[in-house]
């Protein structure tokens, strides 16, 4: 009971830092070489290091053609609905080198939806939608306008 005492208050005065730490000397003395410590050579260890810095250096690229990819389908989008641009999102671009287009996939789809908006805004699409709706329809529809227009015109004006 006694020695178990002594160790373990000479281990918290080496955890201390009091001395009596040899072993951790030794142990820190062994990894001052990081290529030693990777259980590689010297020139082995420069190679890794270098692979490490160009796929980083690669992902840092993609992630940044990404980023400005999300940024030009955000400007597209804020243009469809007539939104404030953004000077971020202008910038992301910019970083990017100014060639960023949409991805090929989001491309189809805006190219789509224009087609469909075009198609609702021509006179064709409109005598389309007409033909969908119930002449019944319109009619309740044209009521309900001028009803409500009436009423608000004889709140406004007490002539009336």
């Amino acid at each position: 009971m006694a020695f178990f005492m002594k160790s373990m208050i000479s281990n918290q005065i080496k955890n201390l830092g009091f001395g009596g730490g040899t072993e951790e000397k030794k142990e820190e003395g062994g990894t001052s070489d990081p290529a030693a410590a990777q259980g590689m050579t010297r020139e082995e260890y420069e190679e890794y290091q270098k692979q490490m810095i160009e796929e980083k250096m690669e992902r840092d690229a993609a992630f940044t053609q990404k980023k400005a990819e999300r940024a030009c389908l955000r400007v597209h989008l804020r243009e469809k609905y007539r939104l404030p641009k953004s000077e971020m999102d202008e910038t992301q671009i910019q970083l990017a080198g100014d060639d960023v287009d949409l991805p090929e996939d989001l491309r189809k789809m805006v190219d789509e939806d224009q087609e469909e908006e075009e198609d609702k805004d021509s006179i064709l699409g409109q005598l389309q939608n007409l033909q969908n709706m119930d002449l019944d329809t319109i009619k309740e529809k044209a009521q309900a306008t001028f009803t409500e227009i009436k009423q608000t015109a004889e709140q406004k004006c007490s002539v009336m």
